[in-house]
């Protein structure tokens, strides 16, 4: 395998599919992270999630000197940690931001990320393909 790409979650991810259909789709992330690894198979694929802000700043700290990169869906956190902008300042694994809706399009506050300025660049408004087109410009195929 090539190269090691961790995805990591955030609050309330894991009820993609459920929640907010309208905005998220019907499909688990599970069930699309299953169909990520049959496209990329010559990529390692990590997938992690949490609700929990520290256990993903520790997910940041753990793959954050090894991995060859990491996609963040902070949910929430997005607009609310700097401990998360922290974590990602202090890695030497490039972050790319990634949300399933187009934030810019939401209520205000989700207009402003603190964790954007720290990242390699951001993606968001593709549903979950956003995911897909990160893994593309890590994988070579998007620069």
């Amino acid at each position: 395998m090539d190269k090691n790409i961790v995805i990591i979650n955030g609050p309330n991810l894991n009820l993609v599919g459920i929640r907010e259909p309208e905005i998220y789709g019907n499909q688990s992330f599970e069930e699309y992270f299953k169909s990520l690894n049959t496209q990329y198979k010559l990529l390692k694929l990590d997938y992690y999630q949490s609700n929990i802000e520290g256990e993903i700043i520790n997910k940041i700290q753990e793959v954050g000197f090894s991995a060859d990169g990491i996609i963040l869906n902070a949910g929430g956190y997005t607009h609310t940690s700097v401990a998360i902008a922290d974590a990602i300042k202090a890695i030497d694994t490039p972050v790319i931001e990634v949300h399933i809706s187009n934030v810019d399009a939401r209520e205000d506050f989700r207009r402003i990320s603190m964790i954007g300025p720290v990242c390699l660049g951001s993606i968001s408004g593709f549903g979950l393909q956003s995911y897909k087109l990160a893994i593309e410009y890590f994988n070579g195929e998007g620069v």
